[in-house]
């Protein structure tokens, strides 16, 4: 890991200039962008996101007109102008990514994009490297931009940045996996399950790691010493992690729980890191300085930091400075490199269709992505995957992988069967990982390779490839009984079989796969039922700004925000708390599960005597709505019960989520804005998700969000705070 990490006040950045205009002749005249960020953006490919942000080039013609002036641009004019936030200040994201190697700053300045983007192709890959280091992420998305298919290929491919925690990640000849046997409840006996089924296909050698169902320290604590108990339980050579939020994993640490990788989601603009991911480079720096002097894996491992992005992320939350999605995504890089990451991941098609609409715009993303982490020196893993309301499917995702192997992707993820069983979207698989090693020659990670020969999961054949082996695809031998493995198919959601055919799951089991997908699909298209909720509550209603499901799930923002007048019947009211109904993704959530989990909130709530406004709901709605009905009705706290999209199973279309969304008081705001490091935090929000018969079940969910509500109002805080807090008492 690097020494130490420079001072941000001691980063050279230069000084802001006005916007300039660039403009070259077309065949009607001349084709005119005013400043960087509209000429960056109009140069890239055609994505929904920056269709939507009005950055993309209207056509064929504008965006080659945009390419041909980038490409005669330098190197030195791109860095000598830094992208500003819109208070025209350089954020802190962007500060870090000035920190580069001046001396070959100096080598390139002076060329253009057009002779940078020829003399990569020319060279090597560890030259590519050595230049990289002179680049910010805005000067390699603008690399970026001007590069074909092939060439994003060809110069990802030859670039190789091997890092080490207990196992090697990234050496040339290998293709590893991060298994996530993630679980709706975050169930022990699941998380075993799916993780020695993971094993038995030869994935995990990347990390285990665990998306937790609850970020409390003593749930994220738990898993950790789960996924560590059975990394020791085999002697698997890898490494653990838990990715929850990073002060979540640091308070977990001080308790002595097993936090080998550090993990935290970034963002490109410092506006979407704090404001919506309350982190701080601060508080990256305080994660990193700890994990390198107390780490469990001590000096064995040079890199122990793990980080995932997603580009459009910034955009999505309506926070992206005018800059596109790729820029914005370089960015992030541009900020991981600060801390020698041991791996980081992208999950471009984790947000939907309003970032990226189909599979072409997924894959041209995916591997631009790729060739931006590795060229500034990133051990890149690529996540390519798809979510059930948006234009791209399982086919587009293979296409992309294909390619995406072909570019030498560190690694994938294993997700069992393609199918996230707590986040609801769909990422690549250990059939697909093997599948990929024997279409591309790739191998796991030695250490990993190893082990999996000496337990039969792999082999070797006569001329000495690795080919699988007699174990291979059978969780049950890691079980010490079929009593064991039986237990814990029980406990495991949307498994649908274990039969294989080579390295591919059985038809059979494809397609009941492919059936449930098709179930979830269909649910993010059914329309709410007004007339069946008003059964249950005297709801009021509140029109969004979608006027069209298609508008609600192609932009977001349209689904935050109330319908011009639409709150105008409302008034302030003494409740501390309101209810919000929405159907979000999944209606069929709202009908499966209000009508248990609704009477009961209500009920409990009135037990604890906390008062409570009539119910609200909305058709079309988004998560954050709860933010202006609750500064109209002058609440302190908005349940919002919302559908999430729909998951890999029948059930998982069933499945709903409650927002606790706390207005900060005007006399605490200084307080939590001291504390995440917003200078603009209004509200903090807790999460209670996977509410439905196969998860939190409606009547237990009822008594845990009446529990946080209580202690939400009790303590003046919630989220991260609220969990701080409440740890801090013990």
């Amino acid at each position: 890991m690097p020494a130490r990490l420079t001072p941000l006040d001691a980063i050279a950045v230069p000084p802001p200039r006005p916007d300039e205009t660039y403009s070259c002749e077309g065949p009607d005249g001349p084709i005119r962008f005013v400043g960087l960020k509209r000429l960056l953006g109009a140069a890239d490919f055609p994505k929904a996101g920056d269709r939507h942000a009005g950055l993309a080039a209207p056509d064929d013609l504008v965006r080659e007109a945009a390419r041909r002036l980038l490409a005669g641009l330098t190197v030195g004019h791109v860095h000598e102008r830094p992208l500003l936030a819109a208070d025209g200040r350089v954020d802190d994201v962007m500060r870090v990514n000035y920190d580069v190697d001046h001396g070959v700053l100096a080598e390139i300045a002076g060329l253009t994009f057009g002779a940078l983007k020829d003399r990569l192709l020319a060279g090597t890959g560890a030259e590519a490297v050595r230049l990289g280091r002179g680049l910010t992420g805005v000067t390699a998305a603008a690399l970026a931009k001007l590069c074909d298919v092939h060439e994003l290929v060809l110069l990802s491919r030859r670039i190789v940045n091997p890092t080490r925690a207990r196992t090697l990640l990234g050496a040339r000849g290998t293709l590893s996996s991060r298994l996530q046997p993630n679980h709706p409840t975050d169930d022990p006996r699941g998380i075993a399950l799916l993780t020695w089924w993971g094993l038995s296909m030869a994935a995990g050698d990347a990390l285990i790691g665990v998306n937790p169902a609850i970020d409390t320290v003593e749930s994220v604590s738990a898993v950790l010493r789960l996924l560590d108990s059975l990394r020791r339980r085999h002697g698997v050579p890898t490494q653990v992690c838990v990715l929850s939020h990073v002060r979540t994993q640091l308070a977990a640490l001080e308790r002595g729980a097993p936090v080998e990788i550090l993990f935290q989601s970034l963002a490109g603009t410092e506006a979407t890191l704090t404001a919506e991911f309350d982190v701080t480079v601060d508080l990256l720096d305080r994660g990193f300085r700890t994990m390198r002097d107390r780490g469990p894996l001590g000096a064995a491992a040079p890199q122990v930091m793990y980080f995932e992005t997603g580009q459009g992320s910034e955009f999505s939350y309506g926070r992206h400075e005018g800059i596109d999605m790729t820029t914005t995504e370089a960015l992030c890089y541009g900020l991981a490199r600060r801390y020698d990451p041991f791996m980081i991941n992208n999950v471009t098609g984790f947000i939907g269709p309003e970032t990226h609409a189909d599979n072409f715009e997924l894959l041209l993303a995916s591997l631009q992505d790729l060739f931006l982490g590795k060229l500034l020196g990133l051990p890149m893993g690529i996540g390519s995957c798809y979510t059930l309301h948006a234009g791209s499917g399982l086919e587009g995702q293979q296409a992309t992988t294909e390619l995406l192997a072909s570019a030498g992707a560190t690694y994938f993820m294993d997700v069992a069967l393609n199918t996230d069983r707590m986040l609801a979207y769909f990422d690549t698989s250990a059939h697909d990982n093997q599948t990929l090693r024997e279409i591309h020659g790739r191998e796991p990670a030695a250490d990993f390779r190893d082990w999996c020969l000496a337990r039969g999961i792999l082999a070797r054949d006569a001329d000495g490839a690795v080919v699988r082996g007699p174990a291979w695809g059978r969780p049950e031998l890691f079980c010490d009984s079929p009593e064991e493995f039986a237990e814990l198919v029980a406990a495991t959601p949307a498994l649908h079989g274990f039969e294989g055919a080579g390295p591919r799951p059985s038809d059979a089991v494809a397609r009941r796969v492919r059936w449930h997908q098709a179930v979830g699909r269909d649910a993010v298209h059914r329309p709410l039922d007004a007339e069946a909720l008003g059964r249950i509550a005297p709801f009021r209603t509140i029109a969004t700004g979608a006027a069209t499901h298609a508008e609600h799930l192609a932009s977001p923002a349209s689904g935050a925000r109330p319908a011009a007048g639409a709150l105008e019947a409302l008034a302030p009211e003494p409740h501390p708390v309101q209810v919000l109904v929405s159907d979000g993704l999944s209606a069929a959530a709202v009908h499966h599960v209000v009508p248990d989990l609704l009477p009961l909130l209500l009920a409990g709530l009135a037990a604890r005597g906390i008062g409570v406004g009539a119910p609200l709901l909305a058709r079309h709605g988004r998560v954050k709505l709860a933010e202006p009905v609750g500064e109209r009705l002058g609440c302190d706290l908005v349940v919002h019960l919302i559908g999430e999209r729909p998951g890999g199973d029948a059930s998982a279309a069933r499945s709903l989520s409650a927002y606790l969304v706390y207005r900060i008081p005007e006399a605490e705001r200084g307080r939590a804005r001291e504390a995440s490091g917003n200078a603009t935090l209004r509200h903090e929000v807790t999460v209670i998700s996977n509410i439905s018969a196969c998860g939190l079940p409606p009547v237990e969910a009822a008594a845990v969000i009446v529990e946080k509500s209580e202690a939400i109002l009790r303590h003046r805080a919630a989220g991260n705070r609220l969990e701080a807090i409440l740890a801090a008492d013990g």
